[in-house]
């Protein structure tokens, strides 16, 4: 099933005809899945509003308690599992672009803080020239247009070229994005949303949210598509 969800992604974005769902290949209308895997897709279940982790009552969890993150709040769309991360990678690492547009559309549906600005998650230069685009400002674009906000994709920058999180054990990335970003932007008084495809451990997120908060952002809340759950 795999191999053949994995060969579907693996179609040109063009050569969807808005027609067939992407998973199972029944009719879809005009969006990349039918409104039965939407519904299949992992859902994130009852979880904590600050890290998106599973939590009882969905209270603010221990972890956040003992050690406040710099983000204010998660709001993630499913879980890191099949089908959401094949999907997730279709994008990230196959270039299919239309499923950008599927999460954007995808995060507009459910009810959002109103923020000033759209920061999506920056690529350092070198991991940039590398994948030729930036996925998370692909769903930003998309993301902005419907909340009807500007978008600042040049206003942070990855000034650190760092190990990718994956390669790291979980208590090793904190220290790997140290200073990774390099906000450009006067964000006094501001409220922003950050866009990320997957949220792991959140320690990108958040590095991220301390450059924003030096700059003057009073609040930062996460955006993501999936969010890690550990088993």
């Amino acid at each position: 099933m795999l191999s053949a969800l994995l060969n579907s992604c693996a179609r040109s974005a063009h050569a969807w005809a808005g027609e067939d769902c992407l998973l199972c290949g029944a009719e879809a209308g005009r969006e990349l899945l039918c409104p039965a895997c939407i519904r299949e897709l992992p859902a994130l279940g009852v979880s904590c509003p600050r890290c998106a982790l599973p939590s009882p009552a969905a209270a603010v969890c221990g972890s956040c308690l003992n050690r406040p993150p710099h983000f204010d709040a998660t709001l993630a769309l499913w879980r890191y599992e099949f089908p959401c991360d094949t999907l997730v990678q279709a994008l990230k690492y196959r270039a299919r672009l239309a499923l950008a547009g599927f999460f954007a559309r995808s995060l507009a549906s459910r009810p959002l803080p109103e923020v000033d600005v759209v920061l999506p998650m920056p690529l350092h230069p070198k991991r940039l020239a590398e994948r030729g685009f930036n996925q998370a400002l692909e769903i930003a674009r998309g993301l902005a247009r419907n909340l009807g906000r500007p978008i600042a994709p040049r206003g942070v920058l990855r000034v650190k070229d760092t190990l990718p999180q994956t390669e790291l054990p979980y208590e090793e990335r904190a220290k790997n994005v140290r200073g990774a970003f390099l906000c450009k932007l006067d964000l006094s008084g501001a409220s922003v949303a950050v866009l990320d495809d997957v949220m792991t451990t959140g320690a990108t997120l958040n590095e991220l949210a301390r450059a924003l908060k030096r700059a003057g952002a009073t609040r930062v809340e996460n955006l993501v598509i999936a969010r890690t759950v550990p088993r």
